[in-house]
């Protein structure tokens, strides 16, 4: 039964006080209670305490962005300092940590090992450890994108994440060409702050001729892209065939990206780039990593930086947010 704490009154007397004939004046001297608890009770048909949260919450989300917000939360398994970066950004400038976690709790999806246990059959999250890198090993992949009213046809994101800093690139392409890799590629070698080693890609033909099914023919070695690889001399990896969670650092990064793609509104391609590009600033300078100790992706690589000032180029780490 609901009873509150602090209650001067127990179900027994608040039944006796709702049968009663005397006054009210009479039942508060009685039992030494307040009028207005009297006339509670008498109007009451049940003896319970009911619940003194607000019939109207006064939320900064409305009922459809908190479903947003929700979904995000069930489906990417976003911690909560992530899911306020990606509410601000993309839903409600204005809200609040606090207000999003009472949001989450009010849709029991506040415990997110609950949620990972659901996911993977009550079995917990299932930790896949990586050997330690230094910064220099970057995951490459490549996404559809949506088309837009603009546009003729859909477009590609090419995404690179660096394994040891959690760093992201990336940028939007017109086709998944192995010209459209090669200039990628060049693009993350100019502006990654760190000395690219190792790139670890699938076994797309964008990517590679080394893979090819059935023996069909042997590999040229003349691939655009990884000819590049040779000459900024860069070890070029594939994944094994089949095995797509090899290259998981990148896909979960996709996944925050079909997020966005699910629950925004895009009027052109010039806007859906402006908000990936944003995105990949607020996740680069903003958004904090469980897997490396909490810290940004930026965080990360100055502290590499501070350790290991060889394996960089050059290293700007005191841009604090995105430009207004």
């Amino acid at each position: 039964m609901n009873i509150h704490p602090q209650s001067r009154t127990t179900p027994q007397i608040r039944a006796e006080i709702n049968d009663s004939d005397l006054s009210q004046r009479n039942l508060a001297d009685k039992y030494n209670i307040s009028r207005s608890t009297v006339c509670k009770w008498k109007k009451r048909k049940e003896m319970i305490d009911l619940s003194h949260r607000p019939h109207n919450l006064q939320t900064q989300l409305t009922q459809s962005q908190e479903a947003v917000v929700v979904e995000l939360r069930r489906s990417l398994l976003l911690p909560l300092d992530d899911l306020v970066v990606i509410t601000r950004e993309f839903i409600h400038k204005g809200a609040t940590r606090s207000g999003i976690h009472r949001t989450l709790v009010r849709n029991n999806v506040s415990n997110l090992n609950e949620l990972k246990k659901l996911l993977n059959n009550g079995e917990g999250e299932k930790k896949k450890n990586f050997k330690d890198y230094a910064p220099g090993f970057v995951h490459i992949d490549i996404k559809y994108l949506p088309k837009m009213q603009d546009e003729d046809s859909r477009t590609y994101l090419l995404v690179a994440i660096d394994r040891a800093t959690r760093w992201v690139y990336l940028d939007i392409y017109p086709d998944k060409s192995a010209n459209s890799a090669q200039k990628f590629l060049a693009d993350v070698i100019e502006n990654a702050p760190f000395k690219i080693n190792k790139i670890l890609t699938d076994n797309g033909k964008e990517f590679t001729d080394r893979f090819i099914p059935n023996g069909e023919r042997e590999p040229t070695g003349k691939h655009m892209f990884d000819k590049l690889c040779n000459r900024s001399n860069i070890e070029h990896r594939l994944i094994k065939p089949a095995h797509p969670q090899t290259n998981g650092m990148v896909e979960r990064f996709n996944g925050r990206i079909s997020g966005i793609l699910k629950t925004t509104k895009f009027a052109s391609s010039k806007e859906l780039k402006q908000a990936m590009k944003g995105y990949m600033q607020v996740y680069n300078y903003n958004m904090p990593q469980r897997n490396i100790g909490h810290l940004t992706p930026m965080q990360m690589m100055q502290k590499w930086h501070e350790k290991e000032p060889s394996l960089f180029k050059s290293l700007d780490y005191d841009l604090t947010g995105p430009d207004s």
